[in-house]
């Protein structure tokens, strides 16, 4: 990103400044730049202080279907840009799981973000099975799978499946590793089934 904000800035610098159809554009671009540089700083930041065991948890129960409810509302205005359905089927009532749910919230928003960008057609589900023990958060996605050979590597640190499809979409290539070890600091393991054509699936459980 620094390299094409460069690129923009020596452009208008050099004259292109004077039409104002092209400034906005490169100012449009230049911006847009700064944002993902903005991301990938952050992203940086929080899995370094992951990494070095400086990320601290605050643990406590907290309501399920308020929770992925409200993750999903604030999502919606991505699915819909792409005609998906977003949909959350509500839990039981009154399902009350253990974990730092600020931390999980930025778990689940990178798991659902991820299925809206690499979904074309159809729609992103997030729901919740249970048993005695434990509550399964599930994201499963109609999308455009993940081959076999990739999966162990994809919550590997700006692995990219496709590359040339990760930069139409964006993204800062960590979010997958973020999702990781949020999960694993709960104790649990992330998930993920995939079929090439038909959709990929991420979970993980959490304490009830």
């Amino acid at each position: 990103p620094i390299f094409a904000i460069q690129g923009y800035i020596e452009t208008l610098h050099d004259g292109a400044i004077d039409d104002p159809k092209v400034n906005k554009h490169f100012l449009e671009k230049a911006n847009e730049h700064t944002i993902n540089l903005s991301n990938l700083l952050n992203d940086l930041i929080d899995i370094s202080m992951i990494e070095s065991g400086e990320m601290r948890l605050s643990y406590r129960y907290f309501e399920v279907n308020e929770f992925l409810q409200a993750i999903v509302n604030h999502l919606k205005s991505l699915s819909d840009e792409k005609h998906l359905e977003l949909i959350y089927h509500p839990c039981r009532a009154n399902l009350k799981l253990f974990g730092d749910k600020y931390k999980l919230k930025q778990a689940l928003d990178n798991l659902i973000t991820n299925a809206i960008k690499y979904t074309e057609t159809g729609k992103v589900e997030v729901l919740v099975e249970e048993d005695k023990k434990f509550g399964r958060i599930i994201v499963r996605d109609t999308g455009i799978g993940i081959p076999d050979e990739d999966l162990s590597r994809i919550f590997e640190r700006f692995y990219r499946v496709d590359k040339a499809r990760s930069r139409e979409v964006g993204g800062t290539g960590l979010g997958l590793a973020i999702v990781k070890h949020i999960v694993e600091a709960h104790g649990s393991k992330i998930s993920v089934k995939s079929k090439i054509g038909e959709g990929s699936e991420f979970s993980f459980t959490l304490k009830k």
